[in-house]
């Protein structure tokens, strides 16, 4: 039959993609995805490249990162699986590994942040759901989200 994502009678949950930025974020992610209850349930985390000028941490700083990323995601999905992608464009990396690992969908949970800062990040969120090639499922802010 092929890919899961490109059939519209393929399982929008049958394998999930979660960008996960940090230990909090990915348990914030983790615990807003839960009640959905994916069949699988793939963690990525993004090493920002620098392409010829310094990276922004170094990369054993941001592998450790990575690693407390994937342990928070698994305190709520304890069969889930990794994925470590290298890139200058976060956007391409999470397009390139769903690509990658088969996913059905790619859920994220907003970072929020102020106009001033989504302009200068250059709104990975729009960039996320607008170019996307398989689905993308935004999932909800909490309580504790909304009072930061």
């Amino acid at each position: 039959m092929g890919s899961t994502h490109n059939s519209p009678q393929g399982d929008l949950l049958a394998h999930v993609l979660v960008p996960v930025a940090n230990e909090t974020d990915a348990e914030k992610t983790a615990l807003a995805l839960e009640p959905y209850d994916p069949d699988t349930v793939t963690a990525l985390h993004v090493v920002e490249k620098g392409d010829g000028v310094p990276d922004k941490t170094p990369v054993e700083q941001s592998e450790d990162l990575a690693a407390e990323s994937y342990a928070a995601v698994r305190r709520v999905f304890p069969d889930a699986n990794d994925h470590t992608a290298y890139s200058r464009n976060v956007v391409d990396a999470i397009f390139e590994a769903a690509d990658e690992v088969d996913a059905s969908a790619i859920a994220y949970r907003s970072r929020g942040g102020n106009r001033l800062m989504q302009f200068l990040s250059g709104d990975r969120s729009l960039k996320l759901v607008t170019r996307a090639t398989r689905p993308v499922i935004a999932l909800p802010q909490t309580d504790t989200d909304r009072d930061q």
